[in-house]
């Protein structure tokens, strides 16, 4: 493991060496850390070059996270926007050293999101389109706050899978339905994908991305 910005962990690439790999960058939820999604890595198309970051915010007793989640007086949960926005510039900044260091394909990079990790997906592919190629987004949903909309014309090579539990007491679904609108209206193909789970991936859902991002080789 290279000494980047981000603790990390790496699955290379398997197969041909001819030509660089593509990146998929794996951004855990809050209060986990990079051990979490890189349980799916064994499971994923050996093409691509597979990395899970650590969010950069320790937590107690254990975990990490991108930003900070606190609830106001009234029980409403608030979300530390500056403090997301500096997240999503680290990892736009983490995309390139990442690409740089393992020589990967620069115009071939996916973000695999759970949670708090597809809030900052969505802001990061949003905000720095030139550094994207497709978006996985579980059980997340758009923080407009934190995203820096480019032109439509941006955006015509983004491509976004999103998946929520019809059930999850954590982000409800009525957040995860407002998604497909608000790409579609940005010119970005979307859809919403729901499972009878909770806070979680159900199996059939893991099936269904990991199609999607085969098909996107």
């Amino acid at each position: 493991m290279k000494q980047l910005s981000l603790e990390h962990i790496v699955r290379p690439a398997i197969g041909n060496s001819d030509t660089k790999a593509p990146l998929l960058l794996l951004l855990h939820g809050y209060g986990s850390d990079e051990n979490d999604l890189f349980s799916f890595a064994s499971e994923l198309p050996e093409s691509y070059c597979i990395i899970s970051a650590r969010a950069p915010i320790a937590m107690q007793p254990y975990g990490n996270a991108w930003y900070a989640i606190s609830i106001d007086p009234t029980g409403i949960k608030v979300s530390d926007n500056q403090g997301a926005i500096i997240a999503r510039d680290k990892i736009a900044q983490f995309i390139d050293e990442a690409v740089a260091a393992y020589d990967l394909d620069p115009y071939n990079v996916s973000l695999l999101g759970f949670s708090q990790g597809t809030i900052l997906s969505y802001a990061v592919a949003l905000t720095y389109p030139e550094k994207v190629k497709n978006v996985i987004g579980l059980s997340g949903y758009i923080n407009e706050d934190i995203i820096d909309l480019k032109s439509n014309a941006a955006y015509a090579h983004l491509n976004i899978y999103n998946s929520h539990g019809t059930v999850d007491q954590v982000i409800p679904i009525s957040a995860a339905r407002k998604t497909p609108a608000y790409l579609k209206a940005l010119g970005i193909t979307a859809s919403l994908s729901e499972f009878p789970v909770g806070h979680g991936v159900h199996p059939t859902n893991f099936y269904e991305f990991k199609q999607w991002l085969e098909n996107q080789e």
